[in-house]
């Protein structure tokens, strides 16, 4: 997985300019490969299998004494928190639900990191991207989800969320600002100069 270079950095930032030439919103667009590590999911099945599995062949053979159904324990969890950390692996082991809970979290915090509700007017849209859950997001302060119903922007996400399944992150990026911004300049048209926060993709490690 490999996040946008400078060059596609810059059209991303060129995008966000020419939209806010033609509205008050301020758009940011935020990147990051994956929402969490998730090192703990990985450890709790390791867990919970290597607690029931030597219990369970016991159960069945009776093969194992106390001391051997206690090794036999450790090193299955061992072995399974090794395996586990395979990403492959790993991906398939976290639920879908946490994994979007994980990226729906991260969102809203960066709308609040990147100073978008302290824009004048409530006009803050932040497009947000992680893309080893494969989520998007689109969140919006006051000032346009009062001029623009939030169904709006589910269509936009739908095509993104495909573009990025697909490892089209930049051409998502491009067609979900301007699909954005023909709403913005519709519903929150330029009435001043500004540009109140910066228009670079911003990725996070």
């Amino acid at each position: 997985m490999t996040l946008l270079n400078e060059q596609e950095q810059a059209k991303v930032a060129a995008a966000i300019s020419a939209v806010e030439r033609e509205t008050d919103a301020e758009v940011v667009t935020v990147l990051t490969a994956q929402a969490d590590n998730y090192a703990y999911i990985p450890l709790l099945w390791a867990g919970l299998i290597a607690l029931l599995m030597p219990g369970i062949v016991n159960y069945v053979t009776g093969w194992l004494n106390a001391d051997m159904l206690l090794l036999g324990q450790w090193s299955v969890f061992i072995l399974l928190s090794v395996v586990f950390r395979i990403p492959g692996i790993n991906r398939r082991l976290i639920p879908r639900s946490v994994r979007y809970w994980r990226a729906s979290n991260l969102a809203r915090r960066q709308f609040l990191e990147q100073n978008l509700h302290h824009t004048a007017g409530a006009t803050g849209m932040l497009i947000f991207v992680s893309e080893a859950e494969r989520y998007v997001e689109i969140l919006v302060d006051q000032g346009i989800s009062s001029q623009v119903d939030n169904d709006a922007w589910e269509a936009i996400i739908a095509a993104f969320t495909e573009q990025v399944k697909q490892g089209e992150t930049l051409k998502g990026f491009m067609a979900c600002i301007e699909a954005c911004g023909g709403h913005l300049k519709t519903h929150v048209p330029a009435t001043r100069q500004k540009n109140e926060l910066p228009n670079h993709l911003v990725i996070l490690s």
